[in-house]
């Protein structure tokens, strides 16, 4: 029996001769409620990585920042890990104690354990993201582009490093760097919707900042093409193949949603919100990636065009 098996909320496991898939954090539920199990077809279940007691048949306890027994995670056909603590707020200590501890410790005692187990799975799929790169202007990114300087920069570098006992094992390992995941469930498009239907929504500093997004279908979309890709892995950047800047997104979110969109946050007022830190990664932060490993191995986008995914989202 394989197993296919996801970290930070969820698990996908077969029944028989089925494949078991796990998933994590608020991409993995995203999958979950969009259809992930009806994308990979016949032949898989989903089953959850709960942090707490299972109280269910499809659920396997967990603490990321613990070590794992390697038994737990034995006999998986795959492993989709998307776990780790939200990067929006206030970096405090703590804050910045949770985003690295979630997603480094729990990423490598994961893949610890992987490596131990006497039954490997044959793909380990693991959550970065595009904060890898840091701020680079109108500089265009791909898997090749070196990382940049900062706090993210720095977490997402370990973060991948963690992965690597995993890879050394023999296990294909696929590190997905998450752009902007437009979801009305959760993140930072669901953050943005109220103050845009209010009509109070704008551009947020000077506007010219690239965001690099993806659409929620396209992370589900990617997880099953990096799943029976065999000639995937490494670093994959997981952003549509058109980042808009700031001022464009928020014009487009605003006319999807039929509001105006004549406000602007000045930067100081974001520092203020979120702190320096927080503000210039996060907000402000200017990122122009490209899919470039995802569309040579042949990955058909659903969604290139930011307007057409907020109205699916949104409209």
């Amino acid at each position: 029996m394989g197993r296919l098996f996801r970290t930070g909320q969820l698990l996908l496991q077969p029944l028989e001769m089925r494949n078991d898939l796990g998933l994590c954090g608020i991409e993995g539920e995203a999958m979950r409620l969009r259809g992930l199990s009806r994308a990979l077809g016949e032949g898989w279940r989903i089953v959850r990585l709960v942090r707490g007691p299972a109280r269910a048949e499809d659920q396997v306890s967990w603490d990321p920042l613990r070590p794992l027994a390697p038994e737990t995670v034995s006999g998986f056909e795959a492993i989709v890990h998307l776990a780790g603590e939200s990067v929006m707020g206030r970096w405090t200590d703590e804050k910045r104690k949770a985003i690295r501890e979630s997603r480094v410790l729990g990423t490598k005692h994961l893949s610890e354990a992987l490596a131990k187990t006497q039954s490997r799975p044959r793909v380990f799929i693991c959550a970065s993201a595009i904060g890898y790169f840091g701020n680079r202007g109108d500089e265009v990114l791909t898997e090749a582009s070196s990382s940049g300087q900062g706090f993210l920069p720095e977490v997402c570098r370990e973060w991948e490093a963690a992965t690597h006992v995993a890879a050394e094992a023999g296990i294909r390992t696929v590190n997905l760097r998450f752009g902007l995941v437009l979801s009305p469930k959760g993140g930072a498009l669901a953050q943005m919707l109220t103050p845009f239907k209010l009509g109070v929504g704008g551009k947020i500093g000077s506007g010219q900042q690239w965001w690099s997004w993806v659409h929620v279908d396209d992370i589900v979309g990617a997880v099953h093409h990096g799943l029976h890709t065999d000639s995937l892995s490494g670093p994959v950047n997981m952003v549509a193949p058109s980042p808009a800047r700031n001022a464009g997104f928020t014009r487009a979110l605003a006319s999807v949603l039929r509001r105006p969109a004549f406000f602007h946050v000045p930067e100081f007022a974001i520092r203020l919100a979120f702190g320096k830190m927080a503000a210039e990664e996060l907000l402000l932060s200017s990122e122009r990636v490209q899919p470039a490993k995802l569309l040579a191995s042949g990955y058909a986008f659903r969604f290139t065009d930011l307007g057409a995914a907020l109205e699916d989202l949104v409209g």
